[in-house]
């Protein structure tokens, strides 16, 4: 049985009203909070970080992977000031989008604040008030103590669903058996001479790269897959420099305007099998930590074109793939993502695969698109039935657990937010409540 106890109620200062508060200012929240600031919209995003762009800063997911659909005019200004800024954001095969954390979230706050934006940064949510159907304000600890915050519009942004669950909105987790997607604690290594890597790697007639020649390179190794680079991994075994568990999943990437940098797609977190406990992220992190040492270990010892590198830095953040989904107005299904689905309040169109990193089944893809293919999410996916007047975006939006691997990737996320901004702007001009705003037109691409 639960043990509780009672807390003593406060009278807790207004820190200030807006028309929209978004918890959370990762790729979605910033993303939404610039559309819907430069639509009118006094904004204020709450980040309980130090910088803007989530996933891709603070977990150092890096680059956006490849995508083959139109795309809303936010996604593409990202990457058009990330170029102008000296980023060579493509590598000429592949349509991925590369950056470097500090840039993306460099360019993310200047867009923002451009727009008339706010961040409140080191800052969490720790709870909120309601009236009816609706959250009238947000409460907040920052330096300051416990602050409320009010607004009209509130927009879940948090990856975890936080604020959409303090506020009564069914959620889901996990698969059928209720184990999350597996969790990344992601690295940076420098002084790494990529060509002789490149040149071992293809002595090994590693096909899994395109990238034979160029800047960038992309490298990677599954156990039991019949990666090339598998037989070095094991010899990292036979060493005492590995452990099984370190080669459940191995990937890098080159890092724009870093000549002998890559960052380092693993190592999966493969004790942890509920995302949402929070205890269970804490042990994984010190786990992650290890495993980051010994792959460093490893690769200094044993990989050609390592033999002068060093640890750059850990993410200072948890790569989650899935946690909570909530439960909305409609639920983005297999058999949407099978037929092609279409809808008339689309926030986006998604043609990543079904991407499963689980817990207890390994790698699982299923039915990968050709290009030009897509899927349409909508609008019906980000409100829900408890609350009228907010939002869900990112990660978390309301999808079975096979298709959230699918939505849950950059270029998705982004577009649907900038929709999502679009939303809270024309619902404020119109007077209307978000679960009752008409989710058509928002979609320009």
């Amino acid at each position: 049985m639960e043990e509780y106890i009672e807390f003593k109620t406060e009278m807790i200062p207004v820190a200030g009203s807006y028309d929209t508060v978004i918890i959370g200012g990762g790729t979605a929240g910033a993303v939404c909070g610039i559309r819907a600031a430069r639509e009118g919209n006094r904004v204020l995003i709450v980040e309980k970080g130090i910088a803007l762009g989530g996933a891709p800063v603070q977990a150092l997911v890096t680059p956006v992977m490849e995508s083959f659909v139109p795309h809303e005019p936010l996604f593409l200004e990202i990457e058009d000031r990330l170029r102008k800024k000296g980023i060579e954001t493509r590598d000429g095969i592949m349509e991925y989008v590369y950056s470097t954390p500090e840039a993306r979230a460099l360019v993310l706050e200047e867009m923002f604040r451009e727009a008339g934006g706010e961040v409140l940064y080191d800052t969490v949510l720790c709870g909120i008030k309601k009236a009816e159907r609706k959250i009238t304000a947000v409460i907040v600890m920052s330096v300051d103590g416990l602050r409320a915050i009010k607004a009209s519009q509130f927009v879940d942004a948090t990856g975890d669903a936080t604020l959409s669950r303090m506020a009564g909105v069914p959620v889901k987790a996990g698969d059928e058996d209720g184990n999350n997607q597996m969790a990344s604690l992601r690295f940076e290594m420098g002084g790494i001479d990529v060509e002789q890597y490149r040149a071992y790697c293809l002595s090994l007639h590693d096909t899994f790269s395109p990238l034979k020649e160029g800047y960038f390179f992309e490298s990677a190794m599954v156990a039991g897959k019949g990666f090339k680079l598998e037989p070095i991994f094991r010899r990292g075994i036979e060493e005492g420099l590995l452990k099984e568990e370190d080669l459940v999943y191995y990937q890098c990437f080159s890092l724009p305007g870093e000549p002998g940098c890559m960052a380092f797609n693993c190592p999966h977190l493969s004790h942890m099998k509920k995302n949402t406990d929070a205890f269970a992220r804490s042990e994984a992190i010190s786990e992650g930590r290890e495993k980051v040492d010994r792959l460093v270990r490893f690769l200094q010892k044993d990989m050609p074109g390592f033999q002068h590198s060093f640890l750059i830095r850990v993410a200072a953040e948890v790569g989650i793939r899935e946690s909570y989904r909530i439960v909305g107005k409609y639920v983005l299904n297999e058999d949407d993502y099978v037929k092609r689905a279409r809808f008339s309040d689309s926030v986006g169109k998604g043609d990543w695969y079904i991407d499963v990193h689980s817990a207890t089944k390994g790698l699982v893809h299923l039915e990968k698109y050709k290009k030009g293919e897509y899927y349409e999410i909508p609008y019906r996916c980000l409100v829900n039935n408890v609350i009228d007047n907010m939002l869900t975006i990112g990660r978390c939006i309301s999808t079975t657990f096979l298709v959230q691997a699918s939505i849950r990737v950059q270029a998705s996320v982004t577009d649907v937010a900038d929709c999502a901004g679009k939303a809270l702007a024309r619902a404020k001009k119109q007077g209307v409540l978000l679960s009752q705003f008409d989710g058509r037109g928002l979609c320009e691409a």
